[in-house]
């Protein structure tokens, strides 16, 4: 009996040494990789140093990109014995059905799951360098993963099935669309589908996301596989009843599959200095802070001893806590990619006339024709003169505020002190009258 099983497996072992060595199996691996790399490494400074968006990015090329070049990939492999016509052949081999269907499949998934952690190791080693707060989530992994490999198979199965040659880029299209439609659906029936898109900059899954998505996609793809090959078909109806169960769960919980990520509100701010208000930024931007003091260093400088000048600067984005500090105003609104690159400010000129047009702004959209108030129009010439002086900028972006801001800046600094504190005073206000005149 132990030499009937060491023959049994030892056949099989080779056998499947041999396709995952041949044919086109060995070639899929590289295929994922690139396949990812490429669109990935073109949108480079949108996600380098920020694990959220870095494993969004991936998830996102992995389901739309690399699922339905892997179901080509073995939906062409599963047509190998048709165009050979060697189909007949393997009723004469003693392994069973299935075996053999997994033996012949099983290299393009593992080939396909190779070249996902390639890339999945090329863009970590690229975004850990600049990232803050936080780390990558093990059950995103795990998820696309999992949707390689059910894919795999399910698309060496048609291949079996279909005798077609154009049914692997068929296949593609289908799964290209079967896996990025459910996107545009508002209905919680989106997240049956593995290329929902994950906001994982702000949120993370749930601890048992990961378990019932690879029930939900690995349940199909065992039971299209036990369908097609088993012996005794009806096993199928375990794992399509686990996948149904899997789906149940899904569907209800919807976005609550994902929780707030614990870094995306919290504050990290700059060290405290007498006389310096502080700069804080949510902490997965931590390392942006350098760039984010330098840039408004000369704003500062210029609010240095001027009455009512914020205390500190927070971004907008992260969470005040239960007790905000009166007198902080916000920072400019800059994202990774269009304004951040590699945890530096591409334009910090304009990140500081943005932060300064945040402290200036005076809100008066719920005053009936604040614009056809008189002296609203010099309201208006003085707010973008205080803001040009500020940020430093060459030129307001109204030129009648030119004159403003060369008056701004001729005065002595004790008047310009007074009297900006005297505007900041009224920046809650919408009554002109109360807008000191400059």
């Amino acid at each position: 009996m132990t030499t009937t099983v060491r023959s049994t497996k030892a056949p099989a072992r080779a056998a499947l040494r041999t396709e995952l060595r041949r044919g086109i199996a060995p070639w899929t691996g590289p295929a994922v990789a690139l396949t990812l790399l490429f669109p990935l490494w073109s949108k480079a400074p949108q996600w380098q140093g920020s694990w959220g968006e870095t494993q969004s990015q991936l998830h996102a090329a992995t389901a739309l990109l690399g699922g339905p070049l892997v179901a080509a990939a073995a939906c062409w492999q599963g047509g190998r014995e048709h165009r050979r016509r060697t189909a007949e052949l393997l009723l004469s081999v003693p392994r069973s059905r299935l075996a053999q269907v997994t033996t012949a499949a099983a290299p393009i998934a593992l080939w396909a799951a190779a070249g996902y952690l390639l890339a999945l190791g090329v863009v970590f080693a690229a975004t850990a360098p600049y990232t803050g707060a936080g780390g990558p989530s093990l059950s995103i992994v795990a998820t696309d993963l999992g949707l390689l490999l059910s894919v795999g198979f399910v698309g060496f199965v048609v291949g079996r099935l279909v005798r077609w040659r154009l049914t692997a880029p068929v296949l593609a299209a289908a799964f290209y669309v079967l896996l990025g439609a459910p996107g545009y659906v508002e209905a919680n029936a989106r997240f049956l589908s593995p290329g929902e898109e994950y906001m994982l900059e702000r949120s993370v899954p749930v601890w048992w996301f990961a378990p019932v998505l690879l029930a939900w996609t690995g349940g199909i793809a065992a039971t299209v596989l036990l369908a097609y090959a088993a012996r005794r078909r009806l096993l199928a109806v375990v794992p399509l009843a686990l996948a149904v169960v899997a789906g149940a769960v899904i569907v209800p919980t919807g976005e609550n599959l994902f929780r707030d990520a614990p870094t995306a509100t919290r504050r990290v701010c700059s060290a405290p200095a007498p006389g310096t208000p502080q700069l804080c930024v949510k902490a997965s931007d931590a390392p942006v802070l350098p760039s984010v003091s330098e840039a408004l260093a000369g704003m500062l400088s210029r609010l240095a001893g001027v009455p009512g000048a914020p205390g500190g600067y927070v971004d907008s984005e992260s969470d005040p806590g239960p007790d905000p500090k009166d007198g902080e105003a916000s920072l400019a609104h800059s994202m990774r990619g269009w304004g951040i690159t590699r945890n530096e400010l591409t334009d910090p000129q304009a990140y500081a006339s943005e932060t300064a047009l945040g402290l200036t702004s005076r809100d008066c959209s719920a005053v009936s024709h604040w614009d056809k108030r008189e002296g609203a129009r010099r309201v208006g010439l003085t707010d973008d003169a205080v803001r040009t002086w500020l940020a430093g900028d060459e030129s307001p972006w109204d030129p009648e505020a030119r004159p403003l801001v060369a008056r701004l800046t001729a005065m002595p600094d004790a008047e310009r002190k007074a009297w900006l504190g005297r505007y900041l005073a009224t920046l809650k206000r919408c009554s002109p009258a109360e807008v000191p005149v400059l």
